[in-house]
């Protein structure tokens, strides 16, 4: 377990000068707490195949539960090698249009969103109308090293299009059971991305819920507004990981200056890291108020985030124009867009052949329509345009 991150948790408290003491009793604290909880588990199934009740029960109560030990060091080597071919990509500052070889630098030419900047340990996105305003407050931004760039990468939106690995952990036959179980045989994408949280350097993300369309709605429930599954490649610490109010994904959505006002600091009281080591995969409801402080630890984190909706939640539904242009989505839109799936199952079916994949109901009858190919992944290209934002 990643727990022993004690040089990590001093040089976080150090950042908040008179409040140090304070800050590192709640990581501590934090932690403690989060690994008392009965929501961590290997993914596990009855007698018939099916999801195992324990994890249904725990995820339901806390809106969180960590699934130990999904990804296997196989497939773990396959997405670090991903990553390093996609950040010897990245430009070699916001803004460039070459990477550090000269070349177009990844997603230059891209139509849609793909690498988002952000300052070191800032809060970018907090007390701002970004992202529909979700986030409400600003969180404490640590003043970063005399030597840290101007800005660093803290989010590639469309990851699928840049890594076969991340690809094939997307169709990935327990998981996938598990977005059928929740979401039902129809389920939906969502939208992928990958988080980088660079040790001294990854920026903070405030208090949010992800949610924006149906709060309020005659037919809100737990389940409304879907869930992210977040597959991590080197593990989550409380210093670098997201921090999650368990049971807050139950109700309607959260005033979370009252929160914040209520514990006395941006540190909610009720808050709980999520606490993982590599190869675990989380399962976070997209309506609890989680969020990340910045990481002065000396641990990076990159996490691997794809997520699914009911299809109920969508069908004929104005997108929240978040991760997307805003528009109303119908049946076409919607299964032009599931197809990644369907495509993503034949790519992890032609890297891992004695593994019985997942058969998504809603092409079923064509699954081999879909053959992934060099030239497929290639014609991904700007595929997150059409990202399910609800």
């Amino acid at each position: 377990m990643v727990t022993n991150i004690s040089k990590s948790i001093e040089a976080c408290a150090a950042h908040y000068g008179d409040d140090a003491a304070a800050v590192k009793s709640y990581l501590l604290e934090g932690q403690a707490k989060a690994l008392a909880m009965p929501n961590r588990g290997p993914l596990k199934f009855d007698t018939r195949g099916n999801i195992h009740k324990d994890i249904l029960k725990a995820y339901s109560k806390f809106g969180f539960y960590i699934l130990e030990g999904v990804l296997s060091d196989e497939e773990l080597s396959d997405i670090k090698s991903d990553l390093s071919k996609i950040r010897d990509n990245f430009p070699t500052h916001m803004g460039a249009e070459k990477d550090k070889y000269g070349r177009p630098a990844l997603g230059s030419d891209n139509k849609a969103m793909t690498l988002q900047w952000a300052r070191p340990l800032s809060d970018p996105l907090g007390g701002t109308q970004i992202s529909n305003g979700r986030h409400q407050v600003k969180l404490f931004e640590p003043k970063a090293a005399d030597d840290a760039p101007q800005a660093v990468p803290v989010y590639l939106s469309g990851s699928l299009q840049f890594s076969p690995a991340c690809l094939r952990v997307y169709a990935h036959p327990g998981l996938l059971k598990l977005a059928e179980t929740l979401n039902g045989s129809d389920f939906v994408p969502f939208t992928e991305g990958l988080f980088i949280k660079d040790a001294g350097l990854g920026a903070a993300v405030s208090w949010h819920q992800d949610g924006d369309t149906h709060w309020g709605s005659p037919n809100f429930d737990e389940n409304i507004h879907g869930f992210n599954f977040m597959g991590q490649v080197y593990g989550s610490t409380a210093v670098n990981g997201v921090w999650v109010v368990p049971g807050s994904h139950k109700h309607d959505r959260a005033d979370i200056v009252k929160m914040v006002k209520d514990s006395g600091s941006e540190r909610l009281v009720d808050a709980v890291p999520i606490i993982c080591n590599p190869g675990d995969v989380v399962i976070n409801n997209r309506q609890v108020v989680h969020g990340s402080f910045a990481n002065t630890g000396y641990e990076t984190r990159v996490t691997v985030n794809f997520g699914f909706h009911k299809r109920s939640s969508v069908l004929n539904v104005k997108g929240a124009g978040i991760h997307s242009e805003a528009k109303v989505m119908d049946a076409d839109f919607i299964n032009k867009r599931s197809e990644v799936i369907a495509l993503a199952i034949n790519a992890r079916k032609k890297r891992f052949p004695t593994e019985k994949p997942h058969n998504y109901l809603p092409f079923s009858d064509n699954l081999n329509k879909f053959t992934w190919s060099e030239s497929a992944q290639a014609a991904l290209k700007d595929y997150n345009l059409m990202d399910l934002s609800i």
